[in-house]
């Protein structure tokens, strides 16, 4: 018997050969579809990094304008961009302890907001990444100084003294506050006088901001406090701090809050009473 072949090199002696390529058909259909997911999950995965920068950028646009609101468009791109002073002074030391550390993520009138897996393997690298905040957000404001003389532009001595007041406020000894990272490593106790500072400021001067920090803080201390009452290898091992690393925290930390008193008191503008 004669074999015929057609173009697709099949014999049509083969009852199978049509089945053949029809699955080779719907085989090569799917192969392709998934190079090409394959494909768009590779240049996702390329694009996360701008993606992030991209959060970064619409969140500080965001709070640029409802800062505005307030205070005008000038100094609220001011004082987001002190905070993006102060957040990569976070990421800056998370990044040097050897810990991922996300882009700053902006919430209008709560400042901004960085994430990682951990803060540090120690009590003592909490406090470093803690008091790094404050450390850069310091110099940030310190730079406004040097603006306002060359310029004359009041506004950069206001913008100084917010960047001043923004940093002593973070140093607050209460978790999740800088200052609380830093008291990890000094003296965990304070997280409760902290605490109480924080209440007594909530009715001295009622803010729904302050209430919301007095919620999260008193979360924070509890769970913290808890954890470290129940003791084990791992919670000794963490706030383990020899006596000299928790003498430098300390002198940092102090030497932080007199340098920010006195950039206030440096930059507090006269107000006149019609």
């Amino acid at each position: 018997m004669d074999v015929v072949a057609d173009r697709a090199g099949l014999s049509h002696d083969d009852p199978q050969a049509p089945q053949r390529s029809w699955l080779r058909r719907k085989l090569g259909a799917a192969g392709a579809a998934i190079a090409g997911l394959l494909a768009k999950l590779k240049a996702i995965l390329l694009l996360l990094p701008k993606l992030k920068l991209l959060v970064t950028a619409g969140t500080m646009a965001v709070s640029v304008v409802a800062y505005a609101a307030i205070w005008g468009f000038q100094f609220a791109v001011g004082f987001v961009l002190l905070i993006l002073i102060h957040e990569m002074g976070h990421v800056i030391a998370l990044r040097r302890e050897g810990i991922k550390a996300s882009t700053p993520m902006f919430i209008p009138f709560l400042g901004a907001v960085i994430t990682s897996r951990s803060l540090g393997a120690d009590a003592l690298a909490e406090a470093r990444v803690g008091l790094a905040g404050p450390v850069l957000g310091s110099i940030g404001a310190a730079a406004c100084i040097l603006i306002w003389h060359a310029t004359g532009n009041n506004m950069w001595e206001a913008l100084a003294y917010t960047g001043f007041l923004l940093n002593l406020f973070n140093l607050l000894p209460v978790v999740p506050l800088d200052g609380g990272r830093a008291m990890a490593a000094m003296a965990p106790w304070m997280w409760f006088a902290g605490f109480a500072g924080l209440l007594a400021l909530v009715f001295i001067a009622p803010n729904p901001v302050l209430v919301i920090i007095v919620v999260l803080g008193g979360l924070s201390t509890y769970q913290r406090w808890q954890a470290r009452r129940r003791g084990g290898p791992e919670q000794q091992a963490y706030y383990s701090v020899p006596v000299v690393d928790r003498l430098l925290v300390a002198a940092v930390y102090i030497g932080l809050i007199a340098l920010l008193v006195g950039g206030m008191h440096a930059t507090a503008l006269a107000r006149t009473i019609p």
